[in-house]
């Protein structure tokens, strides 16, 4: 008789460690996301590693009742890869921030994504070294003033979704910290995806960059500031849903339905499976300092086979090729006879 799934809940996930991140951080929403996520997908504790590098983001696995490690700056990337090879039966989370990720574990970020390892990477964003006590981070704003900055950065920011695209990666999802019922739903549908899911989540440093995301955030504007994009929905947005994007030439648009003669048919609908990945690009991108709202929710989910799918096929069909002898085979239970001095 086969035996009864378990049905767990938030609780089964959650360790008995005291959380402890600054009052009011956008940690503690992304953290009670992914135990809701989890709760969701109903996935066995025991089953699930989360594996982090260093800064704030990297105490998530002292927060979860799964196996968990906290690894060196830069390195969650590397080591959660050696972890789904070593067992691909594990759900594996790497939880990283924008310097871990985009600085120092840079190589090994775009890599994982690049080979389609099937691993989750929660990309926590707030534009600083919070950790470290404020400094500029790759993806801080030109112009950013810090302590490394006193007079503002003078570079370009890194933007993830580019990263993500350029290294070939198949998902890519972006959420709010303060939007728990969404980042919910793009964690499972992440976990759903086989290969690398990339999830950058924006979140709020309270204590050295408080405020960072709030042009999108705000309550007051943030239906205006933002669109949810859902696969094989009309790309609406606005209060009132009357907001929606088009293409205008080879750009994306935003424009007002009823009005400049608009309809909800010129209205583009989200495909987010599509191989190309020339228009999830630029709506990844979208900002509105270019009077277009920054896309949220799954922007691109594209199946592709994934590297340990790919390399245990490639050792199952050369071992049928080439047979190989076990080591009893070959050596102990063999015609050679081989004396000891």
């Amino acid at each position: 008789m086969e035996a009864t799934k378990i049905k767990y809940t938030q609780k089964d996930y959650k360790s008995e460690n005291a959380v402890r991140w600054c009052p009011g951080c956008g940690d503690y929403g992304i953290l009670n996301s992914l135990h809701k996520a989890m709760a969701e997908l109903n996935i066995d504790p025991h089953k699930i590693a989360v594996i982090s590098g260093i800064g704030c983001s990297s105490r998530l696995p002292y927060y979860m009742n799964t196996y968990g490690m906290h690894t060196i700056h830069g390195r969650a990337a590397a080591i959660a890869t050696g972890v789904k090879m070593a067992n691909p039966e594990l759900s594996v989370w790497v939880g990283t921030g924008d310097g871990d990720s985009m600085a120092i574990g840079g190589n090994h970020f775009i890599h994982a994504i690049r080979r389609n390892i099937n691993l989750n990477i929660l990309l926590f964003n707030n534009k600083i070294y919070g950790l470290t006590k404020g400094q500029y981070s790759p993806t801080s704003d030109k112009g950013f003033v810090s302590k490394s900055s006193p007079y503002g950065t003078v570079e370009e920011p890194f933007r993830p979704a580019e990263l993500c695209f350029g290294a070939r990666g198949n998902f890519f999802a972006r959420a709010i910290d303060v939007d728990m019922k969404n980042t919910v739903e793009m964690l499972v549908a992440a976990e759903q995806h086989k290969g690398t899911s990339v999830v950058e989540v924006l979140q709020n440093c309270v204590i050295f960059n408080n405020g960072i995301h709030e042009k999108i955030t705000d309550r007051e504007w943030r239906a205006d500031k933002t669109i949810l994009l859902k696969h094989g929905e009309k790309m609406i947005f606005g209060e009132n849903n009357d907001k929606g994007l088009v293409l205008d030439g080879w750009n994306l648009k935003a424009v007002t339905i009823g009005q400049d003669g608009y309809t909800i048919d010129d209205i583009l609908v989200h495909d987010a499976t599509t191989k190309d990945n020339t228009l999830h690009l630029k709506l990844a991108l979208m900002c509105i300092e270019e009077g277009l709202p920054v896309a949220i929710g799954v922007i691109r989910s594209v199946e592709s086979p994934s590297y340990e799918e790919e390399y245990m096929n490639q050792i199952a069909e050369v071992q049928k090729r080439k047979p190989k002898k076990s080591f009893t085979e070959f050596l102990l239970a063999s015609a050679n006879v081989w004396e000891m001095k």
